[in-house]
């Protein structure tokens, strides 16, 4: 758990947490706008004026939490389903940003991986 592949990992998606999850609510890189049926699932969601905010915050305070080495079995596993969506939206509505999807997703299974010894006491 502790190896500098795992800490490298950690510090990555931490930062890629903090840096994009800021981005859903200060907007300081601009994204391209989606078109079809991920630009009319997005508009939905952004109807709400809640669900990117509470999103934003959650990413950028796992991603603290990851870069300070505080909970990190627990963040990561309230992170999975957060990267599954973010990982079906490009999938399945906007297929050309999946690269970055699958990059979150694949950084928070190899750290839930990793801490897996830790998840055991959860299936006896």
């Amino acid at each position: 758990m502790n190896s500098q592949f795992t800490l490298l990992v950690r510090i990555v998606l931490g930062t890629v947490l903090i840096v994009f999850g800021s981005n859903s609510f200060l907007h300081f890189i601009p994204l391209p706008t989606p078109t079809g049926a991920a630009a009319d699932f997005i508009k939905l969601l952004s109807a709400t004026k809640y669900i990117f905010p509470v999103v934003g915050i959650l990413e950028v305070f796992i991603g603290i939490m990851l870069l300070l080495k505080k909970g990190v079995p627990f963040f990561i596993l309230v992170l999975a389903p957060i990267s599954i969506n973010i990982l079906l939206f490009y999938l399945l509505l906007d297929f050309p940003g999946v690269s970055a999807a699958l990059i979150i997703a694949l950084l928070n299974a190899i750290l839930i991986y990793k801490y897996w010894k830790r998840y055991s006491p959860l299936f006896l």
